[in-house]
């Protein structure tokens, strides 16, 4: 279970009244407590928030962050989380977080589930800390909002309660699985280290083929650099790299036979005293989507998403 002082809880709303309700009193409550409130939040949820907040004395207190940006890539919300946690130092932290919207790829939603369910272990010992995450049950589909239950441990959904679903090791559970299969893969190569600029080629060209801008089939070259080489160092010297596209998006897989035993790698920022870490944790700032599992004895499948 989470630490004590520690709480994760989940409420589906389903019309705008209960969605104020649920962010803002959540809000006032924090900053009654002399608590550290900041919000996570699209920007229709963020406005309603702001405008049911503006009789506060200053609307600034509750620092309210654009999901669609943070959260675009659902790996940079737990470090977005854990540096409004840092700052606050010791004051205890409220945060109101909406991660995901209409309009999320299913591809996206189910990084959205593994977000919520390694928040329990991003944060287990951090006992200064509440979060309330919203979502949409009037539109989100099923398979998330039962998920919900499996992943935050209390539910608010009608009526607020303990959730017998909730299991503190889903993560590992969602992160030891198999990606979707692609259909229509475009191109395959299998490398090794004597590759890598071919490679870096390849996959330049065909995001100029996609019609990516420049900077972002840079971005995109250069996540990839950086898994290969954790492919060449960590995962048996040799991999596979996959390329297809989909509807809008450019999707670059790169599949080894190394095991990554924790599921919260590249969502914590590298140390400058420690080497390693740093290529999953760059992917994801570059990257509008990266999604990873790893089990043995199948290895470790890395993708990498970038919209047009």
């Amino acid at each position: 279970m989470s630490a004590p002082g520690f709480a994760h809880e989940a409420l589906v709303y389903r019309d705008e009244p209960t969605y104020v309700d649920a962010a803002a009193s959540f809000a006032r409550e924090g900053l009654l407590a002399g608590a550290a409130v900041f919000a996570i939040l699209p920007p229709a949820g963020a406005k309603l928030l702001r405008e049911s907040l503006v009789d506060l004395a200053d609307p600034a207190d509750v620092v309210v962050v654009d999901a669609c940006e943070v959260g675009r890539n659902p790996a940079r919300l737990i470090p977005a989380i854990r540096a409004r946690v840092t700052e606050a130092g010791d004051r205890p932290v409220r945060g109101v977080v909406e991660s995901t919207w209409p309009g999320r790829t299913e591809a996206e939603r189910a990084e959205v589930v593994l977000h919520e369910a390694l928040v329990n272990l991003a944060f287990e010992e951090t006992t200064t800390l509440r979060l309330r995450c919203l979502f949409d049950g009037s539109v989100l589909p099923e398979d998330l909002l039962t998920a919900v239950a499996h992943t935050h441990p209390v539910v608010t959904d009608g009526a607020r309660a303990v959730s017998k679903h909730f299991d503190h090791d889903y993560a590992h559970d969602r992160f030891d699985t198999d990606l979707p299969t692609p259909t229509d893969v475009t191109d395959v190569v299998h490398f090794c280290i004597d590759d890598l600029p071919e490679l870096r080629d390849l996959v330049t060209v065909r995001a100029k083929q996609f019609g990516l801008p420049r900077d972002r089939a840079l971005d995109l070259t250069l996540a990839t650099n950086e898994i290969v080489t954790n492919s060449i160092c960590h995962g048996g010297e040799r991999g596979t790299l996959r390329l297809w596209t989909d509807t809008d998006t450019l999707i670059c897989e790169i599949t080894d036979s190394g095991h990554i035993p924790n599921p919260l790698v590249g969502r914590l920022a590298p140390l400058p005293a420690i080497q390693g870490g740093r290529g999953i944790w760059l992917a994801n700032q570059l990257c509008d989507l990266v999604t990873i599992r790893s089990h043995t004895p199948q290895g470790t499948a890395t993708r990498l998403h970038v919209r047009r």
